[in-house]
């Protein structure tokens, strides 16, 4: 416990399944947490529950892929907390769809959220973390990017977001060797989660029954089959990497990607 006692901790998508999960495993640890979602009800709800176990916590919407939430909703985070310590890059959407299927529009708008944000959202974090004469209580941070699987290896009719997700590979090992290299003191990683039992997944697996006409039970042990450990992940495990990436523990980690897979990548 009080692994991250007195920091300060962002995270997008908060408000449901691994940011939800990942801002209560921080606030646990002793963070002040805030939790920013399109869902301003359900960022704000988190951030409810954060409080009243006696957690200082804001809730926000925000839109990812728009730089001027961005804008605000640090500049927020700063007013309040007066620092920022951790950010996770969490906010992310999901398709299925035939490449040929897939329409220019269909493309961006993943790109938008899932890449396009975590670039913000790591330039941004950056700014407001990098050492500067004008922020004494600064001069550190984490920052977590919240890539996929398939991030590393592709699926047929996920082309779209698995691009988005290997640019959140490539962007977090750049931005990680150019704060090394400029003596920033901020750290930066990606995780590499599985199948995670979340609403994003189950709304998939709903999704995939329906059209193939299957029980979404049948669906549901077909993907925790992918993975050698013979299920879905819990959005608990994947928020237990993202504390430690956090925290002073891996203070020698950057640039690196942490797979919390269930051994899907092994084989």
């Amino acid at each position: 416990m009080n692994r991250l006692q007195g920091k300060v901790a962002f995270v997008t998508g908060g408000a449901s399944g691994i940011g939800r999960a990942a801002a209560i495993a921080l606030a646990q640890e002793g963070a002040n947490v805030v939790v920013t979602d399109v869902d301003f009800a359900g960022a704000e709800s988190v951030a409810d529950a954060l409080r009243t176990h006696g957690v200082r916590a804001l809730g926000l919407r925000h839109d990812a892929g728009d730089e001027a939430d961005w804008q605000a909703a640090i500049s927020a985070t700063i007013q309040r907390f007066g620092q920022l310590d951790v950010l996770v890059n969490n906010a992310g959407i999901g398709t299925t769809k035939s490449l040929l299927e897939t329409s220019l529009a269909d493309w961006r708008a993943v790109m938008r959220v899932n890449l396009d944000g975590v670039f913000l959202g790591t330039r941004i974090g950056i700014e407001a973390m990098r050492p500067l004469p004008a922020r004494p209580r600064q001069g550190s941070g984490s920052i977590v990017n919240v890539s996929s699987v398939l991030g590393l290896v592709g699926m047929a009719e996920a082309a779209p977001y698995g691009a988005s997700k290997g640019g959140v590979r490539s962007l977090t090992k750049a931005a990680a060797l150019e704060c090394a290299a400029k003596s920033w003191n901020v750290r930066i990683n990606s995780i590499h989660p599985g199948f995670i039992a979340t609403p994003m997944v189950e709304a998939s697996l709903q999704r995939f029954a329906k059209e193939s006409g299957t029980d979404v039970d049948v669906q549901r042990a077909g993907i925790a089959g992918l993975h050698p450990l013979g299920r879905l992940g819990t959005a608990e495990e994947v928020a237990a990497a993202i504390v430690f990436l956090g925290s002073d523990e891996s203070a020698f980690v950057t640039g690196s990607e942490l797979v919390i897979d269930g051994g899907y990548t092994a084989r």
